[in-house]
């Protein structure tokens, strides 16, 4: 009896684990479908504002207060803040930069950005007051009262964008919906820079992180907003209450989304995908970086981190593998599961985001879903997340001190 033990558990772990990689599958082919949707969302959207120009109509063109809070020096951030500068844009717009101290690094890049370009208008913002645990947003509030236009846009110092942006944000804005567009936000790729982990974290964005929102967007619509394009309409910011209600959150981008989208507003992915840099990370940097994803998703929507486990088809496949024996049913669900993903990958992170890192990075995929299914397993446990160079923990979505009861 105890000598089959070991056998019966084998054979229901090789069941369980074959079910789950099929499903993966499943989420794979849903994702993919789910962009081609996308793609033909914006073939269609193209069309609409070109017949409405070509009929006479003029799109409107709203004049935008771009807001960009600082800590310290990114890599690629002074190439950031100049795609910025170099808009085609119709309308009006400023940049308006803040810093909770002026002895901050960033400080000095805004002074000779100002230098560079001095026919934009650019504002640098000294932000010294703490109003909440997210000190991007208390950094935030504080900048809001320099804004002077109509549509007020978010992202963060390293968020590269092309010379059309603001034109593509503004297009957006103008398409209809049965709801006022209210708010218009942007997938985004990753660069990498130098380490391994790096690479491993901009192909993840690319080929798991995005794919998730186009299967979101297709599934219940977008009730959400990414923090690499916050654009909101003066009106729909007022509704919501301003950024002071977020001034505790983690999530503060898709915290502001959703309360745009519950006050009645259309929430829009704008056609354009922006560029962020990701950190050149080592092993640690790379692990507290994906924890506090994991146990943000985890504690903002507990049901559906759950259900993340299915978008992890390669990785379970891979146990299916080891725990079969390599018997030939794990086998071919392994293959069908690596050319699933590998499609999804191209799919999104080539057609969609136009990621040219994504081709060469291929190979990584194993690995980096191998590590990120650990690491989702480690995101059910603690609340401790690490952001900034602070400790906090995290309840309800809220940040709390490292410590506190709050």
């Amino acid at each position: 009896m105890h000598g089959l033990m070991p056998e019966v558990v084998a054979r229901w772990a090789a069941y369980v684990t074959a079910a789950l990689a099929a499903l993966g599958i499943g989420y794979y082919i849903a994702a993919i479908i789910a962009a081609f949707v996308y793609k033909l969302h914006l073939r269609a959207a193209a069309r609409a504002i070109a017949t409405r120009k070509s009929n006479g109509e003029k799109i409107p063109q709203p004049t935008v207060s771009i807001l960009k809070p600082l800590k310290g020096m990114d890599p690629s951030m002074m190439e950031a803040f100049r795609s910025h500068c170099r808009q085609q844009y119709d309308a009006e717009f400023e940049l308006i930069f803040g810093v909770a101290s002026m002895d901050d690094p960033a400080v000095q890049a805004v002074e000779d950005l100002k230098l560079e370009y001095p026919a934009v208008p650019i504002t640098l913002v000294h932000a010294p007051k703490r109003l909440g645990a997210n000190g991007k947003v208390s950094t935030l509030i504080q900048m809001l009262p320099h804004a002077r236009h109509e549509v007020v846009l978010i992202n963060d110092s390293d968020i590269l964008v092309t010379q059309h942006y603001l034109e593509r944000v503004a297009a957006a804005f103008a398409l209809k919906d049965k709801r006022t567009v209210g708010m218009v936000t942007a997938l985004y790729r990753g660069k990498p820079h130098g380490t391994l982990w790096s690479r491993l974290e901009a192909l993840g964005i690319a080929t798991d992180f995005q794919p998730s929102v186009l299967l979101s967007r297709m599934v219940e619509g977008v009730k959400f907003a990414l923090g690499s394009t916050l654009a909101i309409r003066r009106e729909a910011l007022k509704k919501i209450g301003g950024l002071e209600p977020l001034v505790n959150h983690l999530a503060d981008d898709y915290e502001m989304g959703k309360r745009v989208y519950d006050a009645g507003y259309a929430v829009h992915i704008c056609s354009e995908a922006v560029e962020t840099g990701i950190a050149p990370y080592h092993f640690g940097g790379f692990v507290n970086h994906q924890l506090r994803w994991a146990r943000t998703v985890r504690d903002a929507r507990p049901f559906g981190y759950a259900g993340l486990l299915v978008s992890h088809g390669l990785a379970l496949a891979m146990v299916n593998l080891v725990v079969s024996g390599l018997s030939i049913d794990s086998i071919f669900i392994f293959i069908l599961s690596f050319f699933a993903r590998i499609t999804l990958a191209m799919e999104v992170g080539a057609g969609v985001l136009s990621d040219h890192d994504v081709l060469p990075g291929l190979l990584l995929l194993p690995l980096r879903d191998g590590l990120h299914l650990v690491l989702w397993c480690l995101g059910f446990f603690g609340r401790t997340i690490h952001w900034r160079g602070e400790e906090f923990v995290l309840r309800k979505g809220v940040l709390n001190v490292s410590g506190s009861k709050g």
